[in-house]
């Protein structure tokens, strides 16, 4: 990173104890790639992301003193361009998923019961709340009121689109973890139990894996 690597972050991480802008940054970046990876929306990292905002400012701050000719200027505003790149590749992504699935989230969020397994932050409940509504709205104007009355009726549970949870996914252990359930997708009963051990690599379906992938045994690769 830049000069500011060393700077000290106060409850970033998952227990609360300070992390490096570096650290904070590479679990940002994982985050970012198991987004992209996932076939659904992931917890969200709203923490890593304004840690990450409240860093980029102060590097600019940092770079206003800097001589004009000094050679670090460029390195460290190619640094703050990837850092913003991250930042707003994984925001993009998460968004494209809510518009995607904005009714199943909803239900799934509304059923929520531990709030730090919470899909969404406070600010895509209430981004997802709105697209749904304009989505109902524009689909009265647009189709309903020009059907008979008895057909106007607008079901949200059939404009809900899930996401493939079957679907297969790359990753790589990251935590040796023995007996991991694998069930037969087929239907005849050949479950089976794989030891994932400590850097191997496997293309597998994302449900069986999705416990081990929230708790941080395995990375999306």
């Amino acid at each position: 990173m830049s000069d500011t690597e060393e700077d000290v972050i106060e409850g970033s991480d998952d227990e609360g104890e300070a992390m490096t802008a570096s650290e904070v940054l590479k679990k940002l970046e994982e985050a970012w790639i198991t987004e992209r990876m996932s076939p659904t929306l992931e917890c969200h990292q709203s923490e890593l992301v304004d840690c990450m905002l409240d860093q980029i400012n102060q590097m600019t701050e940092n770079l206003k003193r800097c001589k004009k000719h000094d050679f670090r200027l460029a390195i460290h505003k190619m640094e703050i361009d990837r850092i913003r790149y991250v930042i707003s590749s994984y925001l993009r992504v998460r968004l494209e998923k809510i518009e995607r699935f904005s009714h199943y989230l909803l239900e799934k969020e509304a059923n929520m019961t531990d709030e730090t397994m919470a899909a969404l932050s406070p600010h895509e409940v209430a981004y997802a709340k709105d697209y749904a509504a304009n989505l109902e709205s524009h689909f009265q104007t647009l189709v309903l009121q020009h059907v008979p009355e008895n057909l106007r009726t607008f079901d949200s549970a059939k404009m809900s689109i899930k996401p493939n949870l079957d679907s297969y996914i790359f990753f790589k252990v990251k935590q040796e973890t023995p007996g991991v359930l694998i069930e037969d997708d087929t239907g005849e009963g050949r479950d089976e139990e794989l030891d994932l051990q400590e850097g191997s690599q496997h293309l597998m379906r994302y449900k069986p894996i999705s416990h081990l992938l929230h708790s941080g045994a395995v990375t999306l690769i």
